[in-house]
């Protein structure tokens, strides 16, 4: 799992169970649950009865006549939009590579690959190995640290260990050198082609 998929999940999973058990909280002191059902309310939690309010009139004016409560108020509300912001750009930031800059000899210094083709081009050599119905492929991550992601679809008659050995041996092999680079990180996921049962007599 890439690190932006996990801090997103995390972060949705804590707001969300923060949000739900608000909500559950709510909901109880609104139909009078606490008291039908003789249970205790949380501690401090305000929202016990139908009648009560998360702010009373006294809470809600207790500091405006303070020097500093409007500035903090402000800088508090600034804060959380510069981070909301951040966050909606850190969904939008481009993360794939663009173009790949070609490593190895002088003479390729300068050169640079698409990313596009040689996502094309690794999948189109995928499909021509043996036990691959179809294939697709991507390139993620910077110019600097291409990573590449197969979509592989495998024939009924076709082992999972054979098509990835092959896939290391070929295709990946050949991507990494035609990119002049030591190494070149990749993540495959297989499928099964649906096939209808046999009948046997």
């Amino acid at each position: 799992m890439k690190r932006k998929s996990a801090i997103n999940r995390v972060l949705l999973a804590v707001t969300g169970l923060v949000l739900l058990g608000s909500g559950i909280l709510a909901l109880a002191g609104g139909f009078d649950l606490y008291r039908r059902r003789h249970m205790t309310p949380p501690e401090g939690w305000p929202l016990t009865t139908p009648r009560q309010v998360l702010l009373d009139a006294g809470d809600r004016t207790r500091w405006t006549d303070e020097g500093w409560w409007w500035p903090a108020v402000i800088a508090a509300l600034a804060i959380i939009v510069l981070l909301a912001l951040w966050w909606l750009l850190a969904q939008i930031r481009r993360t794939h590579p663009g173009r790949i800059p070609v490593a190895g000899t002088p003479d390729l210094h300068g050169v640079e690959l698409r990313e596009r083709a040689l996502s094309d081009a690794l999948a189109a050599d995928a499909r021509k190995q043996s036990g691959v119905h179809r294939a697709r492929a991507r390139i993620d991550g910077s110019a600097s640290r291409p990573q590449a992601h197969l979509d592989l679809t495998v024939t009924p008659d076709g082992e999972p260990r054979s098509v990835l050995r092959a896939l290391c041996n070929g295709p990946l092999e050949r991507a990494r050198r035609s990119t002049g680079r030591t190494r070149l990180p990749a993540e495959a996921q297989l499928r099964v082609t649906p096939h209808k049962a046999h009948r046997t007599q």
